[in-house]
């Protein structure tokens, strides 16, 4: 190797430069190089090999002069192999989504230069006020109902920012939208000897090594994918919004380039956070990278013993815990179990000293919040693996009968079951995040693993929005009742004991005798109170007190109030039954109020002045 001022491996890919363009590419092959191709005809233009004094290491890099980046794509290629750049920031032409593809089918392209972020800033929002919301950027619009222009697509998810934004949405996590292949091509199903060889399924959610460096072209409206997500970023930005993507590296990733794809998001595309997927990731490192300080990292677990000294809490927590914990107590103990009130009220209190962590009671990969008050076990048979594909533990109720029903006692049970869990949802301690649309009861018709759904099983259908808009309009009152009350989402958690000797506890638990909670055994009901004296709302007044009496046992139970401050009392808030349930039974003495919660429901109390009444 000769060094001269040309040859600069990094960034691997292609990259304008003064007079040309600079190709960077790794490759072990000793016969390699690149592919220049006519834009605009796709006409092959001309046939350029790496030398050998180009080559550092596995890294050959090249400097080709006189031609206009605007006006060619690109390959590379290894041997008589043609290979699509991996370090690619976009790919040429609309690509049609799902139409069968292969690696050497994609032809590079250089983006767009210039973009106006128009001074947009990175909300930082503390994991204590986010609201999370994760979603298929094709899913989320491309049902007829979504009733956007570009359905399915960046543009699309854009439109709807608004909503979101109505909805008190902070966070908005999205599945991977790098390129990928959603179609490869595959032998057509044929008789094989005495085996069937077929044709490989859709790869809908895009689970798989990717292109990691290049926006989703079948995901955007016009021919410019990075400029539309950039656009798509910025109206996010606008509007005090958070955008983070989903990233999944499977193990021949070199877990070297991890951080170095990460960094590019953050600097290109001005994105908030990662949801790292795969095993033994390098966490430890990329959250010690100094450049992704700021932007949210999630993963199933973060070793912060050693990343932060005993005493030392960092001044932005930018890392969480993302795992499935938090839904199964918690659908068990909506269901009814037995033995499973503790761990649920442990789950509802959890904060990790030194990071966050996001709860939920459905994702991506699991029944809908609709469905799993709606079967009793998994409905894959479309996917065509003869149900044997997802998980089958869902740890759900159907509430009397499979499916669709037209039995008003166990719809209106399910709605109720619905509520119930969404109380949950907002009124546990971390981070709450909501699968797309099961703020109004989407459904998918049972499926737990539509990995190969590109239809209606899959995409949103936003009549459902008006067909559930009690459910839809509760959702939205516990969001705005969360944000309105710190008490409901603390710093840290809470230590149950009154460390600020103000004759309460910041969070404690009560039976049918206040202070005196039965948690074990076949105990399905507890009243949860939060003191309001341990948080400032706006940094002026104390918060309010806040009871939620639970009961999820098919009987009613009493639950007991503790008294309040004198001159305070407690005023009925909301409750989850329906009329047919019937109204919360009231019991008073001098000493404190007792009230009867009507079987399987959830109903809140909130402190109020005496002489408001």
């Amino acid at each position: 190797m000769t060094w001269n001022d040309r040859f600069v491996p990094y960034p691997l890919g292609a990259h304008r430069e003064e007079e040309g363009i600079r190709f960077a590419f790794a490759s072990n092959a000793d016969s390699c190089g690149i592919l220049l191709y006519n834009k605009r005809t796709g006409r092959l233009k001309e046939k350029i090999a790496f030398k050998r004094e180009e080559r550092v290491g596995n890294i050959y890099s090249k400097h080709v002069g006189n031609i206009a980046a605007e006006s060619v794509s690109y390959q590379f290629y290894e041997g008589d192999s043609i290979v699509a750049d991996p370090c690619a920031r976009g790919f040429l032409g609309k690509t049609v989504y799902g139409r069968e593809r292969r690696n050497s089918d994609l032809k590079a392209v250089l983006g767009s230069r210039d973009f106006d972020w128009q001074n947009d800033e990175n909300p930082r929002i503390p994991y204590r006020t986010c609201i999370c919301y994760c979603l298929h950027v094709r899913g989320f619009t491309k049902h007829a109902s979504s009733n956007v222009k570009c359905r399915g697509t960046f543009a699309g998810l854009t439109e709807k920012i608004p909503y979101l934004k109505e909805c008190g949405i902070t966070t908005v996590e999205l599945q991977p939208i790098y390129e990928f292949l959603e179609q490869p091509v595959g032998d057509e199903t044929k008789e094989a000897g005495y085996k069937t060889v077929e044709k490989p399924k859709l790869n809908y959610w895009g689970y798989t090594r990717g292109y990691y460096y290049a926006p989703k072209a079948a995901y955007a409206a016009g021919e410019d994918s990075g400029r539309e997500f950039k656009e798509l970023v910025r109206e996010f930005h606008k509007n005090g919004m958070e955008v983070v993507l989903q990233f999944y590296f499977p193990q021949e990733v070199k877990r070297g380039e991890i951080a170095e794809i990460l960094r590019f998001w953050v600097l290109e595309y001005h994105v908030d956070g990662f949801h790292l997927m795969g095993e033994n990731l390098p966490v430890t490192l990329l959250a010690q990278d100094a450049l992704l300080t700021d932007s949210k990292l999630w993963y199933y677990h973060f070793d912060t013993d050693s990343l932060y000294d005993k005493e030392e809490f960092p001044d932005y927590s930018n890392l969480a815990f993302y795992r499935d914990d938090y839904l199964y107590d918690m659908r068990r103990f909506l269901k009814g179990d037995e033995d499973i009130l503790d761990a649920a009220l442990r789950q509802m209190r959890s904060i990790p000293q030194k990071a966050g962590r996001i709860h939920y009671f459905s994702n991506y990969n699991t029944l809908t919040m609709r469905d799993m008050v709606s079967y009793d076990r998994k409905h894959n048979e479309e996917n065509g693996e003869d149900n044997r594909d997802g998980t089958d533990y869902n740890c759900s109720w159907n509430c009397g009968e499979e499916g669709i029903t037209r039995r008003k006692k166990v719809r209106q049970l399910r709605i109720k079951q619905l509520k119930n869990a969404m109380c949950m949802l907002f009124f546990s301690q971390s981070t709450p995040l909501i699968f797309m649309g099961d703020e109004f009861g989407n459904s998918q018709k049972g499926n737990n693993n539509p990995y190969c759904q590109d239809n209606e099983t899959a995409w949103l259908n936003w009549k459902d929005m008006d067909r559930n808009k009690e459910l839809h309009e509760f959702f939205k009152m516990l969001v705005e009742l969360r944000q309105k009350h710190p008490i409901l989402h603390m710093d840290r958690e809470p230590r149950v004991m009154d460390y600020i000797s103000c004759g309460y506890p910041d969070l404690s638990y009560h039976g049918e005798s206040a202070w005196r909670s039965r948690t074990g055994g076949f105990n399905r009901h507890v009243g949860i109170m939060y003191c309001g004296k341990y948080v400032k709302v706006n940094r002026s007044k104390e918060d309010d007190f806040l009871y939620i009496g639970v009961n999820m046992h098919w009987e009613p139970h009493s639950l007991a109030l503790p008294k309040l401050p004198k001159g305070m009392r407690w005023k009925r808030l909301f409750s989850t039954v329906s009329q047919t349930d019937g109204p919360d039974l009231n019991k008073t003495d001098d000493s404190e109020p007792v009230r009867t919660i009507a079987a399987r429901s959830i109903t809140v109390f909130i402190s109020e002045r005496a002489q408001e009444q």
